[in-house]
């Protein structure tokens, strides 16, 4: 298959949720979209109602299978033009409670992950003069409480690495940014565990999509890096 002629958007970590949402956005927009989770149990049905859309399997945490993965990409879609890195899960613990293994795990998918696939689009990037990279981040990536021993060092790893790219990238005209939201996402399985919150109490994800979208559009002289997405009831 020939890359397209579009624009590509890839959104790294496409659930129900967010990443279903910025994929949708895009694709609205008429960007191409690849995109890649850990399985295509929910992509591949996801990409046939996106017009040039594909899904893509990857462990974000191994450098051979994120090579793989964009190798692929490149080849049936082309160069990425906006990345949206929005794989960031964990486990939730105190520091007795989690295991080594857990605070490994949530390095790689948070931090580690988001290393490997900026290598992957970056050199393009530079060679076009342009490109958006997005960190979807949390304020957790802010302090650590009890519960988040694992969660919040990979997230604050996360966050650093976005700096970093920032104050490097944004000289060659590659616009990297931080949405950190700080708010319940508004999927069936937090409504179910949040019975009698009002709608107000949710972060739509079709909102943030719209959010990450306008980021994008940002010109260089009043370029955004960190940006806050929040309900109005979120107590901060």
């Amino acid at each position: 298959m020939a890359p397209s002629s579009k624009k590509l958007c890839t959104v790294v970590g496409v659930g129900p949720g967010n990443g279903a949402a910025f994929a949708r956005r895009f694709a609205a927009e008429g960007y191409a979209v690849a995109l890649v989770a850990r399985t295509t149990n929910f992509t591949a049905e996801l990409a046939k109602t996106l017009d040039g859309a594909r899904a893509y399997a990857c462990d974000v945490g191994d450098g051979a299978a994120v090579t793989r993965t964009f190798d692929a990409i490149r080849s049936e879609l082309g160069e990425t033009d906006v990345l949206i890195y929005n794989a960031g899960s964990g486990v939730w613990g105190n520091v007795e409670d989690i295991a080594p293994a857990d605070f490994e795990m949530s390095w790689r998918i948070n931090a580690l992950g988001a290393l490997l696939t900026a290598k992957q689009v970056v050199p393009a990037m530079k060679r076009a003069g342009s490109g958006n990279f997005v960190f979807i981040g949390a304020t957790a990536s802010r302090r650590g409480v009890a519960r988040t021993a694992a969660f919040a060092p990979a997230k604050a790893a996360q966050k650093s690495l976005a700096e970093s790219m920032a104050r490097h990238l944004w000289p060659s005209g590659i616009h990297v940014s931080l949405i950190v939201v700080d708010g319940v996402v508004d999927l069936p399985r937090t409504r179910e565990f949040m019975k009698g919150k009002p709608d107000s109490f949710f972060i739509k994800p079709a909102e943030l999509a719209e959010l990450v979208l306008s980021v994008t559009r940002q010109q260089p002289s009043a370029w955004s890096f960190e940006v806050e997405a929040r309900p109005f009831g979120e107590n901060w």
